[in-house]
């Protein structure tokens, strides 16, 4: 593995960092992936395309792909700003921990998230910087609202949506949400640097930062806002997600309620935040 050596430190994992190109502007895109094969590539081709990686920096969060896809010289003829992959414990929310730190530490005035796996609307990505650029400091996208499309949506997947993960998240954050378990968002620098918020802890393994992110904005009192984007599962083929079986929706609850009752909020704020 070629790049920089990150070492771990409290709240980031060890992690190898690989630039193709400098810090280009205000706001970048973290895409956390895992062998996720043809999936990450049409979707960079698309983001290609779409012109996203002269709106923001593309970040690649590889959690340990095998599959061949991340190969560098293909990622940079993609529009891929950065690879890193991280070498730490950890699933999903290690992965953004590190990218985290990562654009923290490059300065990026907001940081967006999407799947790799081709599931999203990336073409969308200017909402999400209006909205930053309007001072949001949480901006949920939403194949829900009106404007967005849930294309082949699985039945279970839809309802425990509606009827049990975004009422629950909406009661916790004391703001309506229509779609929590999309992963496709954007916050601002000063919402992740806030001193009560310390998103950088290892408490966040799985999918506890994406629940705890989402209910602890307009609890501080950021702007929170969803924008429309269409979440297309492919037709005739399993649905890509990470999230499987019984035992997979049954720790999808166990954060959800942990989030409801406030577990992952830091025990008291340390200085050094920003607010606005």
């Amino acid at each position: 593995m070629s790049g920089t050596a990150v070492p771990a430190r409290p709240g980031v994992p060890e992690y190898c960092c690989q630039p193709f190109a400098g810090k280009s502007g205000e706001y970048c895109l973290l895409i956390p992936v895992i062998n996720e094969g043809r999936r990450i590539l049409a979707e960079l081709a698309r983001a290609q395309a779409a012109g996203v990686h002269r709106l923001c920096d593309v970040i690649l969060c590889d959690g340990g792909s095998a599959d061949g896809s991340m190969e560098p010289g293909r990622l940079a003829g993609l529009g891929v700003n950065t690879l890193l992959t991280k070498i730490g414990p950890g699933k999903q929310g290690a992965q953004l921990r590190m990218g985290f730190d990562f654009a923290l530490a490059r300065g990026y005035a907001g940081i967006l998230t999407i799947d790799g796996n081709n599931k999203d609307s990336i073409e969308d990505v200017p909402r999400f910087i209006e909205k930053l650029r309007a001072g949001y400091g949480l901006v949920q996208g939403s194949r829900f609202i009106k404007g967005g499309r849930a294309v082949n949506t699985p039945p279970g997947r839809y309802w425990a949506v509606r009827l049990i993960h975004a009422p629950v998240i909406s009661l916790a954050a004391r703001h309506w949400f229509t779609d929590t378990t999309n992963a496709y968002r954007a916050y601002s620098r000063a919402y992740l640097t806030h001193p009560a918020v310390q998103p950088l802890r290892e408490v966040f393994v799985g999918y506890e930062l994406l629940a705890y992110l989402s209910v602890r904005a307009t609890r501080l009192g950021f702007l929170a806002c969803e924008v429309p984007v269409t979440r297309a599962y492919p037709k005739g083929e399993a649905p890509p997600t990470k999230i499987k079986g019984l035992r997979g929706n049954a720790g999808l609850l166990r954060v959800l309620f942990a989030a409801l009752a406030g577990q992952y909020d830091p025990a008291r704020p340390s200085g050094g935040g920003e607010r606005g």
